[in-house]
């Protein structure tokens, strides 16, 4: 016996007040209604609905589990319309993983932007450079620059993410500028650490690749660290765009070897595979896609963009900044 569709039909025989109506309104034969409900009352063990020749009555064992039933009912149907609406509704806990520079100086004002625009959904954003689990960790999203290896993953991209090689003016002044990257061997490197073999630059013009072994004093997780030393004139380094864009516009720092391209990132908006995209995630994403896009405001004035790094010399840095 199906209980649920038992239970169905049960309240259906109350509300129309025969088997006739009740089978009619469910698509079954008066046979197949009446069978069903004493199927359920040999169930329960109790007797459900007196019948007679003239009309049906409730026992007083039938009275309570009509309420209860009905309540029971009135309860799922609510949590199925809630569902459905959640899913073409944004609205909602929405749980969002992203790195820490990239979240303070970008995210901070699209996402209190956005929630002007969603006020209902409340959003818990965690800032952890290094990639959180997100099945394991409970999240809904998360924001990855640089290679995804995880394929259970699901990515959009949402943004480039172009590398400078930068340096303050004082330190170029005291230490050369450099006109190949093979002379940075002979410069002090700032080293980004969450990267493989981040001693190692590479640089690409035309059909030649240069990879340059750097050194230097200082090795960090962070990219606001390495691009706070480059302006107090500690050495060279190598950072995101949206990292050093401003820097580089106010004068604080200098691009050098703007000949040589550096291997580019993405941005990418990732979620797990294997289920539904709730409507509060999915519209963040779209969101992040319309605000940043392939040209972002980040990048004003640093590239000939329509000349950027071909896609056969982008390289896949496993990075966050």
């Amino acid at each position: 016996m199906d209980r649920y569709a038992a239970m169905q039909l049960f309240l259906r025989v109350v509300d129309d007040g025969s088997f006739a109506a009740a089978a009619s309104h469910s698509g079954i034969s008066r046979a197949q209604a009446s069978k069903l409900i004493r199927a359920l009352e040999e169930d329960l063990g109790v007797r459900l609905i007196q019948r007679t020749t003239r009309k049906l009555s409730l026992t007083e064992a039938g009275r309570h589990y009509h309420e209860r039933v009905a309540a029971a009912m009135a309860a799922l149907n609510e949590a199925a319309a809630e569902a459905g609406q959640r899913q073409t509704e944004p609205r909602g806990h929405l749980r969002v993983s992203a790195p820490t520079s990239f979240a303070t100086r970008h995210l901070a004002d699209a996402l209190t932007e956005f929630l002007r625009r969603n006020p209902r959904i409340e959003l818990e954003l965690d800032l952890n450079d290094r990639r959180a689990d997100l099945v394991r960790d409970g999240f809904d999203m998360a924001i990855r620059i640089g290679h995804l290896a995880d394929s259970s993953l699901i990515a959009r991209r949402i943004a480039p993410a172009r590398m400078l090689a930068v340096a303050a003016p004082a330190y170029l002044k005291a230490h050369g500028t450099p006109t190949h990257p093979q002379q940075l061997e002979a410069h002090t490197a700032l080293l980004y650490t969450l990267i493989p073999h981040h001693d190692l630059w590479t640089f690409a013009r035309e059909q030649d690749t240069v990879n340059v072994r750097v050194h230097g004093p200082l090795h960090a997780s962070n990219g606001d660290v390495l691009a706070a030393a480059v302006v107090r004139g500690l050495g060279v380094a190598v950072q995101p765009s949206f990292i050093v864009g401003d820097l580089v516009r106010s004068g604080e720092l200098q691009r050098i070897l703007c000949d040589w391209h550096l291997p580019e990132a993405t941005i990418y908006a990732v979620y797990p595979a294997g289920r539904a995209l709730p409507a509060k995630t999915r519209s963040l994403i779209d969101f992040l896609a319309a605000r940043f896009g392939d040209e972002p405001y980040w990048d004003d004035g640093l590239f000939n963009t329509k000349a950027a790094i071909p896609a056969s010399r982008r390289g896949k840095p496993g990075a966050t900044f």
